[in-house]
């Protein structure tokens, strides 16, 4: 690992043990958040899952990012950064001389150079997307790229767990309504 490097093994660890052990879907999306900023130094992260039906990417949560920026309009899945970002990471590393931007004003305005845009995919279908952003230029290392991308499975595992979770309850709360109607 160089120096340059962000992220490395013992912060893939704990941001991993975040994930792991919450209960919670809003829960788990916010400290993570607020976890990758503070542990990589960077400006902000957003998570997002996908809407399938409008194809656009809805925040589930975000750190370090002004409410104006996080609400600057629809992230639409193969418009965001214009060469399908959400469907394979893609590395903004100077947002300034990047012309693929969907909102380049409201990345300048928000003192965003950098971004890393990581798929979260489960079962080969996008799920959702996690963003880092940083207010210098940034190339990640591949070792980086590699914890980015081993990351954003392991939301993609949380993700799918939270949503088998919440269909479970509605179908004990289903049972427990018809079962007390009957008694």
């Amino acid at each position: 690992m160089t120096e340059q490097n962000r992220i490395n093994l013992e912060i893939y660890k704990l941001l991993v043990q975040t994930i792991s052990e919450a209960n919670d879907l809003d829960v788990m999306a916010t400290q993570l958040s607020q976890l990758i900023v503070g542990a990589l130094g960077i400006k902000g992260t957003a998570l997002y899952i996908l809407d399938p039906e409008r194809e656009e990417l809805e925040l589930l949560a975000s750190a370090g990012l002004s409410i104006d920026y996080v609400n600057k309009g629809p992230i639409l899945v193969d418009k965001s950064i214009k060469i399908e970002s959400n469907r394979r990471p893609v590395i903004v590393s100077d947002a300034h001389t990047n012309n693929k931007l969907q909102y380049p004003d409201k990345a300048k305005e928000e003192g965003v150079r950098a971004i890393i845009s990581h798929p979260i995919v489960m079962r080969g279908k996008l799920i959702g997307s996690l963003r880092l952003y940083h207010s210098q230029p940034w190339e990640p290392s591949p070792e980086e790229m590699s914890y980015v991308e081993a990351l954003s499975q392991n939301l993609g595992v949380a993700l799918m767990y939270f949503r088998v979770a919440n269909a479970m309850l509605n179908v004990k709360e289903t049972v427990n309504d018809i079962h007390s109607v009957w008694l």
